[in-house]
């Protein structure tokens, strides 16, 4: 990965760059930010910057993922019982190359694994110890990126934590993760924070023009819904994009909330509903309930007529943005947004899915029905 391959963040990526030219590179490092802000790309550029500057030669191998020195750790499910990277590491080179800000959701796909729960496992670490043991391949640093840290099990991150106070020479750890919530605080403290921003409206503007043919009004549309995301400005980009899967299931559960009040046999359609998500695995369903929270808020805004602020709305035929936005106000915000928070926090922590969806279904029936006043 190059930097100029990066979608803006030209004051982070000079930042990176001076720490390596003043030889003042930490040797535990956490970039943390939605994926789509370009926390991964950011990563593997520092890396091969560091690797280049060692060995000029070594550019091609670590732009094709494959030098000797580069390590990943990254959520996978077990096979015969046993949680490691090594197995599933061609498949992360595949999608990484392809799209080096893929997520969570785009790995799940790679591996077909859309029921299972992604994992860092112990086996894992134990398998990092053996090969930091033993000297670098080419003679300088040896880099390790560890995607989505935040997915290792408490048993990994307490193994991982003595990797960290213990690390062997010439080691550098770079850690990327969306948020640093499920991060163990003694891990996060021996960690230099590199906080990822948004991508600025202006260099994701400037990016698309330059590699993407796009209409100037349609450019504006993406820029303005991408909210500095470069997933989702992909998203956005490909056809029929505003016809999500999100969006229709949305739109039946807000169809069928409506319904409950004045026809009870309607309830079984919101238990219906759950059940097909409750299929998904765990991070899609919390994807989808992001997408819910961001709806209702922009609803909020359309309501109280913040027009300019409400980037993205819901164009399906036969639903009716403004018509929806009204039903949603301060006096029921603040719970929708309550029960869908503690819905994520359920999932997190492997609560029933069938359950949580149903209960969150019914209780935004009596949410949305709720007085203004």
């Amino acid at each position: 990965m190059n930097w100029d391959q990066i979608v803006g963040q030209e004051n982070l990526k000079q930042l990176l760059q001076e720490s390596i030219s003043s030889r003042r590179i930490s040797h535990a490092q956490l970039f943390t930010g939605p994926a789509g802000y370009g926390t991964l790309p950011l990563a593997l550029a520092y890396a091969k910057e560091i690797f280049i500057r060692e060995n000029p030669l070594s550019s091609s191998k670590v732009e094709h993922l494959n030098h000797l020195d580069l390590h990943f750790s990254f959520p996978v499910f077990k096979e015969k019982n046993i949680g490691l990277t090594a197995p599933f590491l061609e498949d992360f080179r595949t999608m990484t190359l392809e799209n080096p800000y893929a997520d969570s959701e785009n790995w799940s796909r790679t591996l077909e694994s859309e029921n299972k729960q992604l994992t860092i496992y112990a086996d894992e670490i134990d398998e990092l110890n053996k090969k930091f043991a033993l000297k670098s391949f080419e003679g300088g640093s040896k880099v390790l990126i560890v995607w989505q840290a935040d997915k290792m099990n408490i048993s990994a991150a307490n193994k991982f934590l003595k990797f960290l106070e213990e690390p062997p020479k010439d080691t550098i750890i770079v850690l990327v993760a969306e948020n640093t919530t499920d991060i163990l605080p003694t891990i996060l403290s021996r960690t230099q924070l590199v906080e990822v921003p948004r991508i600025t409206d202006e260099a994701l503007r400037e990016f698309i023009r330059k590699n993407h043919e796009t209409q100037a009004d349609q450019l504006e549309e993406i820029v303005f819904q991408s909210q500095g995301n470069w997933n989702a400005a992909l998203k956005l980009m490909q056809p029929n994009a505003a016809v999500t899967e999100f969006e229709q299931l949305f739109i039946a559960w807000v169809r069928e909330a409506f319904q409950v009040k004045k026809k009870p046999q309607f309830l079984k359609n919101i238990v219906l509903w759950g059940r097909n998500i409750a299929g998904w695995n765990r991070e899609k369903q919390k994807n989808f309930l992001a997408y819910c929270s961001e709806m209702f808020r922009l609803a909020m805004l359309q309501n109280y007529g913040n027009q300019e602020l409400v980037y993205k709305k819901i164009n399906s035929s036969g639903f009716k943005w403004e018509s929806f936005s009204k039903y949603i106000h301060g006096a029921n915000i603040e719970s929708i947004l309550t029960e869908i928070t503690e819905a994520d926090y359920h999932l997190e922590r492997n609560a029933n899915p069938k359950i949580v969806w149903t209960d969150l279904g019914i209780k935004l029936s009596r949410y949305l029905h709720k007085s203004p006043h």
